[in-house]
Order: structure tokens, then C-alpha cells, then sequence
């Protein structure tokens, strides 16, 4: 149980996020699959990413630690990965269990995959599907549509799979499966989602094409390890972005995020909800965008519209979009996002539930929610639900409230996020980062 105070001042200072968990755990994977040395600065040492690490140890790739976001990966080539000895546990990482899913599929071998209980209900028919069109053998419960999964894998052909939904897991799974495939293997979605895992194989000596919304890997190349500077996660950034422009007479300048435009569907709505941010030190990284972020409060905020394409840009980023939302000036719609309905807690429940403990008027829907604003936002008890999105959002919440606010599980915030209450709290004494 963690309890915050609402900020008696503005939020001053500059910081760092951690790194990217999305390019961390893909750093880790493509190193251990690449020949020789991959060194990875930035990673995120958050419980997801150190599964990932753990399971690719598993697989028998080397992986040492020498700060806790500096790793140096021994890679053993796809060919050397073997037989794990145990079944996978993944914890709560939905990342790790679809694309190593993908992974082990071209791997001839037996491999169990499995997580924590939130991982046991999520929807795996959506990998499982695609990779038994390639000729992988693919189970589970429910016929495969739940963790665990069972995959005896090898001998697989290249497919172009058209994906039912915008999904950078489902992508990444199909064409890490693809690497094993003589031939080019595509996947074609709806509307693009995040690009990482294109652009990474194509920094390890992949050859790479997108089309659209069409991404195709040819099977079979050789990967070199490399060096990799991972930037900061966007969607950690987003719980300050937010804060600062809500707490009056705020700035916050957060160092080193990277805006991949696949990614920067938060900046898109926030400046349609009014929001003044602005993008500096324009740069790139080991093949991302990355810049710092300025955000100043004291604008009010007016509500919106989020929806269609721009969903899959910033669907890790509603619940503290819908903070701002019950605060913001006007009701502000989010449909198209039932994918919210199957992330780490049932987001689209989770978050109307717990803004409403706070006095937000906040409307269901199947695939969203509509939040009239206006509100201003009470004390109380509120829970995470073990989701650590939704415990920095109700962390940000706390700011604008008109009294304490208490949010039982608030360690889910160790997920993606270690020491994102220091960060919050140097914020709010105006002395800049937390060391």
C-alpha cells in the first residue's frame, strides 16, 4: 500500500525513464540468437524484461549482468539454442511467452511455455493459430487458446499471414518463427502496430522489407551481435507527461525517450487534449528516433476523441490518458481499444472502476469507455488490480486530488518501472531526478 499526498506545487525537474521494455526484451532475444557479442545499455531490469533473460538462459544462451541495465549476451546462433530442461515460466510477461512462442516454434524440440495467473487467461490462439499454419504442432489448454503452451517445433515453411488484429506481439511471434522458415515469411495487419522487432532484425543483418502494413523477414540469415543503447520507454514517460500537465505551473523535461512513430500515439492526444510538448534534441539510437520531452502545465486540458489507427500507437498509454481525461474540460471518447480487455488486468473494468472510487464519471463500453471530465478528483483507496500501468496512472491521479490517495498493490509498478515513486516524488520536491 503506497499513499501520496496531491501536489502542493508544481512538478519541476528532468529526468530519465528506464529503458524501452519493448526494444529490451527484443535485444535480449536477438542477441541470444546472433553470433557473438551483443552488450545492451539501457535495458530495463524490470520483473518482465528478467524473464525474458531468464528464459533465453534457458535456451542455453549466455547472459551476463555487469550493471543491472548492462548486459552482455553471448549469442549461440538460432541453430545453437536447445532443448530446455524445464518448462519456461514468463511471470507476467505477455511479451515474453508470445515471441518466444514464435522463437521455439522453428526449434525442433519440445518446449513448455507458461506464466503467472494473469498470463494463464490471456488469449494465445492468436499466435497459436499463425504458427500451426507455418507446420509448428502448438497446444494448450482450451485447445491451445490458453497458457500453458506446449510447442514441438521445427520444420517450418514461410506463410503471409493476415493478422485479425494490430498486434506487435502477434507480428514479432510470426516473424521470429520466420527466421527458421526457408523462403520470406510476412504479416500483414490491420493497422501497423509497433515496429521494433523489424527494425532490430534488420540492425542484426536481416533482410527486412515493410509494405504498408505488410512486414516480411527472409528465413534463415546470419545475425552479428551488436551494440545496443536502449531508450527510454515512451509509455513510462507518459505518467509524467500527464502529471506535469495537469499540476499547474509545472515543467518537466524527460531526457532520452524514444519516439518511434509507432509509439508516439500519446503525443498525438495529449496535444489534441491541449497539452504543450515539445520535441528536443531530435537524434537516433541503434536505429530509433529518440529526443527529450518538455512538458509545461497549467493549460487546461479539453476532452477528445481517441480511436481507429491511432489505438495501436498508444494502447498502453490509456489508463493515464483517462486520467486526464476525467479532468480535462469536455467528455472524451476511447473505442476501438477491446485489446485493453486482455492486458495484464481487464483494462477497460480495471481503470472505470478505480476512477470512479475517485469521483470521475465514467461510462464502460465494450471496446472503451467515455469519461465526461470535469471532475474533480477525491481521496480515497484505490487498487491496481497487479497491473503496473494502472498503479502509475493512479499514482498520477493522486496528484490532482483533493486529498490522499492510497493504492493498495502499487508494487506492480516493479514490472516495468523500479523506482517510479522516487522519480514522482524528486518531481515533486522541484530537485529534478532521483538518484
Amino acid at each position: 500500500m503506497v499513499t501520496l499526498e496531491p501536489a502542493r506545487k508544481p512538478l519541476k525537474g528532468a529526468l530519465r525513464v528506464p529503458g524501452d521494455k519493448s526494444i529490451s526484451h527484443r535485444a535480449v532475444i536477438l542477441g541470444g540468437i546472433a553470433r557473438g557479442t551483443t552488450e545492451i545499455t539501457g535495458f530495463l531490469p524490470g520483473a518482465d524484461c528478467l524473464a525474458t533473460v531468464r528464459c533465453m538462459q534457458a535456451l542455453g544462451v549466455t547472459v551476463e549482468v555487469l550493471a543491472p541495465d548492462h548486459l552482455k549476451v553471448t549469442g549461440v546462433g538460432l541453430e545453437g539454442l536447445r532443448e530446455p530442461a524445464d518448462v519456461l515460466d514468463v511471470g507476467n510477461s505477455g511479451t515474453t511467452i508470445r515471441l518466444l512462442a514464435g522463437l521455439v516454434a522453428g526449434r525442433p524440440y519440445l518446449t513448455v511455455l507458461t506464466g503467472d495467473a494473469s498470463i494463464r487467461r490471456r488469449p494465445m490462439d492468436r499466435v497459436a493459430v499463425p504458427l500451426r499454419q507455418m507446420g509448428a504442432q502448438v497446444d494448450g489448454r482450451e485447445g491451445g487458446r490458453l497458457a500453458p503452451l506446449v510447442i514441438r517445433g521445427g520444420g517450418l515453411r514461410p506463410i503471409h499471414y493476415r493478422s485479425p488484429v494490430a498486434s506487435a506481439q502477434v507480428k514479432s511471434a510470426v516473424l521470429l518463427a520466420g527466421l527458421s522458415a526457408e523462403g520470406e515469411t510476412g504479416v500483414t495487419e490491420p493497422a501497423r502496430s509497433r515496429d521494433h522487432t523489424e527494425r532490430m532484425l534488420a540492425g542484426f543483418g536481416a533482410r527486412v522489407r515493410v509494405e504498408g502494413t505488410t512486414a516480411w523477414v527472409e528465413g534463415r540469415p546470419r545475425l552479428e551481435g551488436q551494440r545496443l543503447e536502449v531508450p527510454g520507454d515512451i509509455s513510462s514517460a507518459a505518467f509524467f507527461l500527464v502529471a506535469a500537465a495537469l499540476v499547474p505551473g509545472s515543467e518537466v523535461l524527460i531526457e532520452n525517450v524514444g519516439v518511434n512513430p509507432t509509439r508516439t500515439g500519446i503525443l498525438d492526444a495529449l496535444r489534441a487534449m491541449g497539452a504543450p510538448i515539445e520535441v528536443l534534441n531530435l537524434r537516433e539510437a541503434a536505429g530509433e528516433p529518440v529526443a527529450d520531452l518538455l512538458v509545461r502545465g497549467g493549460q487546461a486540458l479539453r476532452g477528445t476523441v481517441i480511436a481507429g489507427n491511432l489505438i495501436p500507437r498508444l494502447i498502453d498509454e490509456i489508463p493515464v490518458l483517462a486520467v486526464a481525461a476525467a479532468v480535462a474540460e469536455g467528455p472524451t471518447e476511447i473505442r476501438d481499444a477491446a485489446e485493453l480487455r486482455v492486458k495484464e488486468s481487464d483494462r477497460i473494468a480495471a481503470v472505470a472502476a478505480e476512477l470512479r472510487k475517485l469521483g470521475a464519471r465514467v461510462e464502460e463500453r465494450p471496446d472503451g469507455m467515455i469519461i465526461e471530465g470535469g471532475a474533480r478528483l477525491q481521496g480515497g483507496q484505490v487498487e491496481s488490480h497487479g497491473d503496473h500501468r494502472l498503479a502509475m496512472a493512479l499514482a498520477v491521479a493522486a496528484q490532482v486530488a483533493a486529498g490522499p490517495v492510497q493504492i493498495a498493490g502499487a508494487e506492480a509498478v516493479g514490472v516495468s518501472f523500479p523506482g517510479f515513486f522516487e522519480h514522482l516524488q524528486a518531481l515533486r520536491r522541484g530537485g529534478g531526478a532521483a538518484e
